[in-house]
């Protein structure tokens, strides 16, 4: 995804809370790309790589 659709669509995202519990979350840039690139090369949300820089398909 490149900068301009990036700069689109984060606005559009809500804030995470500043004292949420748990792991620290993953990009929401990252994740919404995983989730584009998952359905467009016919690939499994648990086959989902994290080698491209993708978060886990879990998380997707």
């Amino acid at each position: 995804m490149d900068n301009d659709l990036w700069t689109l669509i984060e606005p559009l995202l809500p804030p995470w809370p500043e004292r949420s519990p748990g792991p620290h979350p993953a990009s929401d840039r990252l994740c919404l790309e995983g989730v584009l690139h998952g359905p467009n090369n016919d690939i499994a949300w648990q086959l989902l790589q994290l080698e491209p820089g993708f978060s886990s398909g879990q998380t997707c």
